[in-house]
């Protein structure tokens, strides 16, 4: 089917400075043209449909850029469109009512996501923002809070961490799609492998990530505790570390 750009802001819920942003980024095929008029067809609304379930995931522009890269055949975008479909298979929340399920001013979210935390990569907003995930996991930073961590020195490590984390999920995307969904897409493989790639690779890696982050916390707390001589905390401390530990899905 073919269509104009009117209709294809309409079909897919983008705006047609959003389209022509996509076009020059690269992560939109451009139209056909006959005379003055660009045409549209449905690889595009497809196209757009990725994009869009990849920014409701939080992958930034650049990781589905990188995504999408390798030549954009359509078995390979739809396989991987089912693949991050399932894992967004969950409700999605605007910021009033991530707020209200939190029982926090909408004021409050509106600050974090000025830090940029709450950023889901498309320039426009369709009134989706956060997943069941993430209410978990703002409930979780909440918690945190109520320990008596300053909110504003809290904000400020959790954007040093997500700005660093941020260029190792770039990285890390660029290896996949290097090493992995190159090699599953040419000589006529089954684009699915790379769809089920992802699927197992995900848990894994982010156990991982985990893993280590938890390790090297307590690694660095307990030395820490050693550093200054305080033996009562610091045995008890070991004593707990021994018996903490997150649950790591490793398969």
């Amino acid at each position: 089917m073919d269509y104009s750009l009117r209709e294809l802001t309409q079909a897919s819920g983008h705006s047609a400075d959003t389209i022509r942003y996509y076009q020059t980024l690269g992560l939109l095929p451009p139209p056909r043209h006959e005379g003055r008029n660009a045409i549209y067809e449905d690889a595009h609304l497809e196209r757009l449909g990725l994009i869009r379930s990849m920014s409701r995931r939080g992958l930034s522009l650049k990781v589905i850029g990188l995504l999408l890269e390798r030549g954009g055949e359509p078995e390979s975008d739809r396989a991987l469109r089912a693949a991050l479909e399932e894992e967004a298979n969950e409700p999605i929340y605007t910021s009033e009512e991530l707020a209200r399920r939190l029982g926090v001013p909408l004021a409050l979210i509106a600050s974090i996501e000025r830090t940029g935390l709450g950023e889901i990569g498309e320039p426009e907003s369709d009134g989706g923002r956060y997943s069941e995930g993430d209410l978990h996991a703002a409930r979780a930073a909440f918690k945190i809070l109520s320990y008596g961590f300053p909110l504003t020195k809290l904000l400020t490590l959790a954007v040093r961490h997500d700005r660093a984390m941020r260029r190792t999920v770039d990285d890390a995307i660029e290896l996949f799609d290097r090493h992995v969904r190159k090699r599953h897409g040419r000589d006529g493989e089954d684009p699915v492998l790379t769809a089920r790639s992802f699927k197992e690779i995900l848990p894994v890696v982010t156990s991982l990530v985990v893993h280590h982050f938890q390790r090297l916390l307590v690694q660095r707390a307990l030395k820490r505790l050693r550093r200054k001589g305080e033996k009562g905390p610091l045995e008890y401390a070991v004593k707990v570390a021994a018996r903490t530990r997150l649950g790591v899905r490793w398969s």
